[in-house]
């Protein structure tokens, strides 16, 4: 089951470690949807591809594409590039989706109040990171992970660094957050 907390300020340690506040303060999956906007899905790791869970949820979606993605040292071509990359915080103007397949990494997003919560993700999470949130990904002390990558249509992976506030799915994200986000039956 997918972990939420709001991350220390020690920016010098590793990023691949939990960064918890002292003490820790954990925050639950509904309130990291009414903060942020982060959706969360649990899945079946082992009948996910024939179970009809997770066909239903692309069909009600609207993902049409997929592929897969591993990080680790022996399977990410500059692998220390890429990770590095992939912790630059950023945005994207489509929704990002994963659902972890086996092992485990960290995602972070901010808050509105620009704090970090750090998501930790396992085998069976989905998380969908909405359009223009601020967020980064790391791999845990374990150092692999391999995700499916789901896309409406075409996939789009352009990361903007920050600053992109003026980027129109920024703007849009922020009237979101501003209004709130609602929930929404699944």
């Amino acid at each position: 089951m997918v972990k939420a907390w709001y991350m220390d300020d020690d920016s010098a340690s590793d990023q691949r470690l939990e960064h918890h506040r002292n003490p820790p303060e954990y925050i639950s999956i509904e309130e990291l949807y009414k903060k942020t906007g982060v959706e969360y899905f649990k899945l079946n790791v082992d009948t996910y591809a024939t179970d009809g869970v997770l066909q239903a949820l692309k069909e009600k979606r609207g993902y049409t594409y997929e592929d897969e993605i591993v990080c680790s040292k022996e399977c990410l071509p500059n692998y220390e590039e890429k990770i590095k990359s992939f912790y630059t915080e950023h945005l994207h103007t489509d929704e990002e989706i994963r659902f972890v397949v086996e092992g485990s990494g960290y995602f972070d997003v901010r808050d509105d109040a620009e704090r970090w919560i750090r998501i930790a993700v396992y085998p069976g999470d989905m998380i969908v990171i909405p359009s223009g949130i601020y967020h980064r990904f790391t791999l845990d002390t374990n150092n692999y992970i391999r995700a499916k990558r789901f896309f409406i249509g075409e996939p789009v992976w352009k990361p903007y660094d920050r600053p992109a506030d003026d980027m129109d799915c920024r703007k849009q994200y922020i009237e979101k957050q501003r209004r709130g986000f609602l929930v929404t039956a699944s």
